[in-house]
């Protein structure tokens, strides 16, 4: 017999939960929201209650509505032991990553929210700090298959997609175009340099990027699921580069700038690097596993003020569209489009996942709100003349933005 469902509104935001009678569950702003247990049958209406966390549940004023035939039960204790699972394997990743990585502790952390939400990554950083050995280890921790592209000036888009190539066949001697893959038919594509190489071969990784697949004479192939670019950049050496054009940086969910290390980090570096070293590293989880937890991060409820939160960092920057901050209007030529609000929700809700959450906080959004928005400024004149990034103006903009009451309200009340 399946137990009675209650729907039951939350009183923190008026959300309406489907919740077992007598148990409980997590509403999207954070409260625990309570079901009381059934009472005698008295009319088809279900019970609508407020419940709050530390209310007590208040006594059925009607019967509880009982579950259609065949309609399924929600799987709230599937969905939490899905979580716990998620959760588990980000420590495991984590902990497999340090046996060779050492710090980059927020890099490791952006490139997993971009891998469970189905993003892809572009890696900033100067020579020698473990852009592409960090990318190889992720795969390897990860079990997929992976490929590398080193771009230079004379790579071709074929040679990233794949040809079609003119074969006799010994049995008929008839001849017939065969088409041969190219390296980016793997799950983890690392992107070397991605800047060393024309618009013309950038360009090759759009269609692949977008629509997971690339059309080759006219037909198309599938590139296998799960499927992320990982691009790094070398910031500092701009002679006989090629600037991504902004079309294609707007593809990559994340912008994840890697810095230098700190004292301690670098002389385990040189400690661990100049001995005899060989860490194995564990296969922590599939194909399946990844396009299950990806799942699962889309499921994950978003309160509409969270949402609208995310909207205002984007919203914000267009200087031509409403009201907008004046050092806006003084350093930002373009602002971000709308692709960057669902980055912004969808980094969210991996990153809740990631630590254990399964619900959306702003805090969420304030911390993928850099990497998601320092490639889609677009500052002026004004602002590189006195130093002023996209980092910054993107962190004045959380400064200003109102949070939400609730939010403001228990962070006070930890300080005190």
């Amino acid at each position: 017999m399946k137990p009675d469902v209650l729907t039951v509104r939350c009183k923190a935001c008026q959300t309406p939960l489907q919740v077992p009678a007598g148990g409980k569950r997590l509403c999207a702003c954070g409260t625990w929201v309570a079901a009381p247990q059934p009472a005698a049958p008295q009319a088809e209406e279900p019970i609508v209650v407020l419940a709050e966390e530390d209310d007590d549940i208040p006594v059925a004023t009607s019967a509880p509505k009982a579950t259609a035939a065949g309609e399924k039960w929600p799987r709230i204790e599937g969905d939490l032991s899905a979580i716990e699972r998620l959760n588990e394997g980000y420590r495991r990743i984590t902990k497999e990553l340090n046996k060779i990585i050492v710090g980059q502790t927020d890099v490791i952390e952006q490139l997993l929210i971009a891998v469970f939400a189905k993003g892809h990554c572009l890696l900033v950083g100067v020579p020698g700090l473990a852009k592409t050995l960090m990318i190889r280890a992720l795969s390897d921790a990860l079990n997929l298959s992976f490929s590398r592209i080193q771009f230079t000036p004379d790579l071709m888009p074929s040679d990233i997609t794949g040809t079609e190539v003119l074969q006799e066949d010994k049995a008929t001697g008839q001849r017939v175009f065969k088409f041969l893959h190219g390296p980016i038919f793997s799950n983890v594509i690392l992107a070397d340099e991605i800047n060393r190489t024309p618009p013309k071969t950038q360009a090759a990784l759009l269609e692949a990027m977008q629509e997971k697949q690339v059309t080759i004479a006219g037909n198309r192939h599938k590139l296998p699921d799960p499927f992320f670019v990982l691009a790094t950049q070398n910031p500092i050496e701009q002679e006989g580069t090629y600037p991504l054009p902004e079309a294609q940086q707007d593809r990559f969910m994340f912008n994840v700038l890697v810095d230098y290390p700190s004292e301690e980090e670098e002389f385990r570096i040189v400690e661990m690097t100049t001995a005899i070293s060989n860490p194995k590293l564990e296969r922590i989880l599939s194909g399946n596993d990844i396009l299950e937890m990806q799942d699962i991060v889309r499921k994950v409820p978003v309160a509409p003020y969270v949402i609208r939160y995310a909207m205002k960092f984007a919203r914000l920057t267009r200087k031509e569209k409403g009201e907008v901050p004046d050092f806006i209007k003084e350093y930002v030529t373009w602002g971000a489009g709308p692709r960057a609000s669902q980055n912004l929700v969808l980094g969210a809700k991996a990153r809740a996942v990631l630590h254990g959450r399964y619900y959306v906080s702003c805090e969420d959004i304030r911390a993928v709100a850099i990497p998601v928005l320092r490639h889609r400024i677009i500052t002026n004149f004004n602002a590189e003349a006195e130093g002023i990034k996209p980092e910054t103006i993107v962190q004045r903009l959380a400064d200003i933005i109102p949070r939400d009451p609730n939010e403001e309200a228990l962070a006070r009340g930890k300080s005190a």
